[in-house]
Order: structure tokens, then sequence, then C-alpha cells
């Protein structure tokens, strides 16, 4: 069992910040050092914040380490593309060169990049650069643009 002496102003510290922190992770973290400055067992302090004994040593040894400042941070993972890397060179080209699909996104990434994608990674990732996919229509078989005008000539005019 870990053995940590508390001040007088990180116990006054840890009453406020665990209601009045914007963060509920930190609030329970400040919750189970609380109970930790109240001599609680660690397995009845996991059980009332609601993390496993691992989590609740984490907890000491970060404010071991780094004080009450240490338990105000969170950090959570946040895997970050390989492309992201190569953002404003792959904006600039697309915005000169728009691509006509995904696939043709992708094999050009691939040549300037070396990156390969599949189309599906490509359009998340072109969504992200705020490039939109272009509506394109058909344009109708049979239009015969002498009878369209005689059409717009005879009817239009008389209405």
């Amino acid at each position: 069992m870990l053995h940590i002496t508390f001040s007088e102003q990180d116990i006054a510290d840890l009453r406020y910040e665990r209601y009045h922190h914007p963060h509920p992770r930190v609030q329970m973290k400040m919750e189970a050092l609380l109970l930790k400055s109240r001599n609680l067992p660690h397995h009845e302090i996991a059980a009332c914040v609601g993390v496993s004994e691992p989590t609740l040593r984490t907890y000491f040894r970060i404010y071991l380490a780094g004080g009450i400042a240490a338990l105000r941070e969170v950090h959570f993972y946040r895997p970050e593309s390989d492309l992201e890397r190569h953002r404003t060179t792959l904006e600039a080209y697309f915005t000169a060169h728009p691509p006509a699909n995904a696939t043709q996104a992708a094999a050009a990434i691939e040549e300037l990049t070396g990156i390969k994608r599949s189309p599906t990674q490509i359009r998340i990732f072109l969504k992200k650069l705020g490039l939109k996919r272009l509506k394109t229509y058909a344009i109708p078989a049979k239009y015969d643009q002498e009878r369209q005008e005689t059409f717009k000539k005879t009817n239009l005019s008389h209405g």
C-alpha cells in the first residue's frame, strides 16, 4: 500500500476540484485522492470511485510525481493518419487538380506521397480536407436543339 502524506492545502484543492473541475475524469481522480487522504483501503476507494485498483495506483503515482497539477491533465490516445503529414501538399494539389473519383485520388496520393490507401479511406481524408464530391447529371440522349428552339419561339411567345 502506498503511503502518501497530504498537506492541508492539497486536501482543500482536492475537495474543490472533485466537483468544480470541468472534466469528469479529473473529478474521479480528485475523489480517489481525497478518499486516500482519509486512509481508506485501496479496494474500498476503487469501489467508491468505480475504477480498478491498478488504475487507482496509477492516480496515486501521478500525484506523487507531479502533484495536483499533474492530476488535472487529461491525455487521450488519438492516432493520426500518415496522410496528415502531407496535408498541405495534397490540399494544394487537389485544389488545382480535382480528382474525378476516389480511385483517381488514391492513385494521385500514392504517386505524390508513396502512401497507399483504399478508396474509402481516401474519401474520408478528402472530406476532412473540405473537398466535396461533384455531382454530375446525365445529358438526355435524344436532345434536338432545333426542335427546342422552335418550341421556345412558338409556345413561349404566345403565352
